[in-house]
């Protein structure tokens, strides 16, 4: 990802009022985390796995943060049970970040996550949980902060997902 796209992506999430991230690091949107860490606006917490990240979100938005959980598109196969038992059973508000890895659109796809990336969407689908795929920065902070919204609003999960320049 270009240098401007994730400055652009980390300062829409402090604007829209995201406070906490939990995640697992990976490739894709990697610049974020860096920026993230200079940001005293963010608290990060990272984790061993996408199922501790999402229980780590989970917790942080019951003692009064705007979440967010970083990963990629692998890490939602992994953490279903947390999104389904706790994020959406108990109706908790956090932001899914998830790198499209595999993907159609993904500028560094390999055969090895096809299959994943093909499921992804489906994936989402299957839980109920409302999602938008961005392919590059055009309303990229509007995105954002629709997200953010849309997840408060439902009290659930929200999930965007990043493909394209967002994976060069």
């Amino acid at each position: 990802m270009e240098p401007e796209l994730a400055t652009r992506l980390v300062t829409s999430l402090r604007e829209a009022g995201i406070d906490f991230v939990s995640y697992l690091p990976e490739s894709r949107l990697s610049q974020i985390l860096p920026l993230m860490r200079k940001d005293h606006g963010f608290k990060l917490a990272p984790s061993a796995s996408e199922a501790d990240a999402v229980s780590i979100a989970v917790g942080a938005t019951l003692g009064g943060k705007q979440t967010a959980c970083y990963m990629e598109s692998t890490g939602i196969y992994v953490s279903c049970y947390q999104l389904l038992v706790v994020a959406l059973h108990l109706r908790v508000p956090v932001l899914l970040l998830v790198s499209h890895l595999g993907g159609f659109d993904d500028q560094r796809n390999s055969f090895l996550y096809s299959l994943a990336g093909r499921r992804l969407i489906p994936q989402f689908e299957a839980l109920d949980i409302e999602f938008k795929v961005l392919e590059n920065g055009n309303h990229l902070e509007q995105d954002i902060g629709n997200a953010v919204r849309t997840m408060n609003a439902l009290r659930e999960p929200v999930a965007l997902v990043f493909t394209g320049d967002f994976t060069v």
